[in-house]
């Protein structure tokens, strides 16, 4: 069964870690793209999640896939998610890593100001990603700085990045899904049918770890909740072999 990637907002197919790819494909196809707009891809940049789940229904259908796993990350975990409830009969298991089911999660720290600045920037540097995404410690950071190190090694001069259009869109696309009525979160939650494994960075002020709690408990279908209590947004970089092993045994089940 093929595992197809569903990216964060402001990464192309370049961003993702090779050591994280490398773990996960270990016995299965692992497929990712960018969405339409952003990177290799044509086209204008949507600014609804909705939009972006039927891009990518219509990326699965154009590969001729009966069925595959879904892994979304950040944005793309918002995407599988819907991906999920449009075209049920397309998914099979479903990994969201670092989301958010959509609405404003009760009890969750408020939106962190720094990091809707950092996300409003037309370009990212190094040391913004570090920040959004690990912790701030010696060893978050360490982490952070080795992850740009392994991603550097697939980034060339000539490769496509995002516009100032597409993050434009992109910032659109989250912050019109975190506007979703919490009711109808819940209804969309129990209408899920697929086994879920959701994931999250105790540490990560981006999208905080209580709405991947949030998700689990309103849930209809099965599910397991996975935290990882020294990282932040992109734990699963962080902890690439334990989360990829993780995962492989979710959907190997």
């Amino acid at each position: 069964m093929p595992l197809v990637l569903l990216n964060r907002f402001g990464g192309t197919l370049d961003w993702w870690d090779p050591e994280f790819l490398d773990y996960l494909a270990v016995g299965r196809d692992v497929i990712f793209f960018d969405h339409v707009g952003i990177g290799y891809s044509t086209g204008q940049p949507r600014d609804c999640v909705e939009t972006l789940a039927e891009d990518a229904v219509e990326f699965l259908d154009a590969l001729g896939l009966a069925q595959a796993d879904l892994l979304g990350w950040s944005l793309g975990g918002m995407v599988a998610q819907r991906v999920a409830l449009r075209r049920p009969d397309l998914v099979r298991r479903l990994v969201v890593a670092a989301s958010t089911a959509g609405g404003q999660v009760p009890g969750a720290p408020p939106a962190s100001e720094r990091a809707a600045s950092s996300m409003a920037k037309s370009e990212t540097t190094v040391d913004d990603l570090v920040t959004l995404f690990f912790p701030e410690t010696e060893a978050g950071r360490a982490h952070g700085f080795e992850h740009i190190g392994r991603v550097s090694t697939r980034l060339t001069p000539e490769a496509p990045g995002v516009s100032p259009e597409a993050r434009a869109a992109g910032m659109a696309a989250i912050f019109a899904f975190a506007s979703t009525p919490v009711d109808q979160v819940r209804s969309d939650l129990a209408a899920m049918t697929h086994p879920v494994l959701f994931a999250a960075g105790m540490k990560d002020w981006l999208i905080p770890a209580a709405a991947s709690f949030f998700a689990v408990e309103h849930i209809g279908s099965s599910a397991i909740l996975s935290v990882y209590g020294d990282a932040g947004h992109a734990f699963l970089f962080q902890h690439a072999k334990a989360f990829t092993a993780e995962v492989r045994a979710f959907l190997d089940a």
